[in-house]
């Protein structure tokens, strides 16, 4: 949870956490979501797991596919990153960067199942995973038997603080934590590293990357966790890649494609995003998340830590 000893434990056991989660969780998880306990609205400051360091922010346009695993059996009752109390039953998740608690909707690109889940804990630090969700909610998405589930999350808004207030966002505060309007990619560079921190070289620009057409299809957008899911239309098939980077210029894109061609094969794809044109440099497609695992880690060792795996079609 909050510790990084255990959070880095949970992430190395992984594999067998999942080949272990094959039965069906106890009967006492089963009842609806339980309420969140203490806790406050945090951000968070910069922060390093295994040689790579995390930007928590404001993010109202958070919007990203990737490969989503569940957390908990070791952690109920212990305190959360923002101060909450882990209950297995509640409808919660685990986000690197997003602030808490907020709440998002997390869609299984699998079957189509979506539900909202509270985000008031840090991880996963799996390089393969955008979030790791509560056993219950795992289970309401139809993905706690295998473990992982390809998703879609994108952001609901700020969550109440456990007794019924809302958190005081201020404009501000928002500002600050923005450097650049929330339409634009981040760019690496241009956060702020701590002193004497080594960092991999950034790529220019990393974009959210574009999720599917069929999966943009509205959805209710109920504000608060209720445990109520809701089927929506999802692409037939859809594949894993692996993104080492977008840019606005392809000659910058053939550049990154050319300094990763021992990673393996790179290809350059363009896609439109927020009436832009962006050249991706992306391996893929995987149907296996073990493949795509070993592209990742390919890249990574190469020193390109913004590369992520992404679901498209």
């Amino acid at each position: 949870m909050v510790t990084n000893t255990s959070r880095l434990a949970l992430a190395s056991a992984l594999a067998a956490l999942t080949a272990a989660c094959t039965t069906a969780p106890p009967e006492s998880t089963l009842p609806g979501p339980g309420k969140p306990s203490g806790g406050v609205y945090k951000v968070g400051s910069p922060y390093q797991i295994d040689g790579t360091w995390y930007y928590p922010r404001e993010q109202p346009d958070y919007d990203e596919t990737g490969v989503a695993s569940w957390y908990g059996p070791n952690f109920i009752g212990k305190p959360t990153a923002n101060g909450e109390y882990f209950d297995g039953d509640g409808l919660t998740a685990a986000h690197r960067t997003l602030p808490m608690p907020v709440n998002v909707r997390v869609t299984n690109l699998d079957n189509g199942k979506s539900i909202v889940v509270r985000v008031n804990d840090r991880g996963p630090y799996a390089k393969g995973r955008i979030i790791d969700v509560s056993p219950r909610a795992a289970q309401l998405l139809g993905f706690y038997a295998q473990g992982t589930a390809k998703v879609r999350v994108t952001y609901v808004g700020a969550a109440e603080l456990p007794d019924g207030r809302m958190p005081d966002i201020t404009p501000p505060m928002i500002a600050k934590a923005l450097p650049a309007a929330p339409t634009e990619p981040v760019r690496t560079a241009a956060l702020q590293v701590p002193d004497g921190a080594a960092v991999a070289p950034p790529v220019q620009v990393k974009p959210l990357p574009e999720p599917a057409a069929a999966a943009t299809a509205p959805i209710p957008n109920n504000s608060e966790p209720t445990g109520q899911v809701t089927t929506v239309p999802v692409p037939a098939v859809t594949h894993l890649y692996v993104q080492a980077g977008a840019f606005t210029s392809y000659d910058n894109a053939n550049r990154l494609k050319i300094r990763l061609a021992s990673a393996g094969d790179l290809t350059i794809s363009s896609v439109m995003h927020d009436g832009q044109k962006l050249y991706r440099v992306r391996s893929g497609p995987y149907d296996e998340l073990e493949e795509a695992n070993d592209a990742l880690a390919r890249l990574n060792g190469l020193g390109n830590n913004d590369a992520a795996i992404v679901v498209d079609q």
